[in-house]
């Protein structure tokens, strides 16, 4: 986390907790404006909370605001400040470490108790899978473009995604996502459901595609192949279909190729 992305946010969440001190019942949000200006302190408060900030002081926040609004005098250095706003980063950084250790403990236990499950198979790579609803259909190539519905879930049982829940199936390239689709969807055939089991050295590995989706983490996907697409569609949609991709992912890009 960069210091001027804190700061930023800091700021702009403090501006909407400076307004809810001066009566949150008289803001209104009627005009596009007034409903963007809601929204953005509506995200920048729900990315904080993801990230920890929960210790912020809203009055102390307020304040800051008030001071540069006001052109008044700062309370504080600004030495002091770096070294506030160093703080937050370290505690950050710590956090996330913490995270991303146990994703990793927890993912290889879960991996090596569901590995043993009847019906669960586990590849060479270290891909478990399970057949759902077993179909004779096509299995597709590298090179093909799929069109899909899937859930993806953490370990828990936390459903970061879902195409199903959104209506709407996804076109992917089979080569255009994490290998563990890769891999997975080359095993399926036409009209075949399954359940995958990604390694996150599979999946993401040490990065966090979002904040929905910690380091280290063993992804759950429910995945229905529906069908493969016409060659003389392929071109088209292999161009596309990996954007579509990144939009049908939390926080947009999963299951998308790292």
């Amino acid at each position: 986390m960069k210091q001027h992305r804190l700061a930023a946010a800091i700021a702009l969440v403090g501006l909407v907790l400076a307004g809810c001190d001066k009566q949150t019942s008289s803001v209104e949000l009627k005009t596009p404006a007034q409903k963007a200006s809601y929204g953005i302190g509506l995200n920048m408060g729900k990315s904080l909370a993801q990230e920890g900030m929960a210790d912020l002081d809203s009055k102390a926040v307020a304040l800051g605001i008030e001071d540069a609004v006001g052109k008044k005098e700062q309370k504080l250095k600004d030495d002091e400040l770096v070294q506030a706003f160093a703080e937050l980063q370290k505690r950050a950084e710590e956090r996330m470490a913490k995270k991303s250790e146990d994703a990793l403990a927890a993912g290889k236990k879960f991996l090596e108790e569901n590995g043993k499950k009847d019906g669960v198979v586990t590849t060479a790579s270290g891909l478990q899978y399970q057949v759902i609803n077993k179909a004779d259909g096509a299995q597709p190539k590298p090179t093909d473009v799929v069109t899909v519905h899937y859930t993806g879930k953490l370990i828990d049982g936390t459903t970061f995604d879902s195409s199903v829940d959104r209506g709407s199936p996804i076109d992917l390239p089979v080569s255009g996502v994490i290998p563990g689709w890769v891999e997975g969807l080359q095993l399926m055939h036409v009209g075949e459901k399954v359940k995958l089991f990604i390694p996150s050295d599979l999946a993401y590995g040490a990065q966090s595609p979002s904040p929905a989706i910690p380091a280290n983490s063993v992804l759950v996907f429910d995945l229905e192949l529906l069908g493969i697409k016409d060659p003389a569609q392929a071109g088209s949609a292999a161009q596309g279909e990996e954007g579509d991709t990144e939009q049908a992912a939390p926080a947009d890009d999963a299951p998308a190729k790292k």
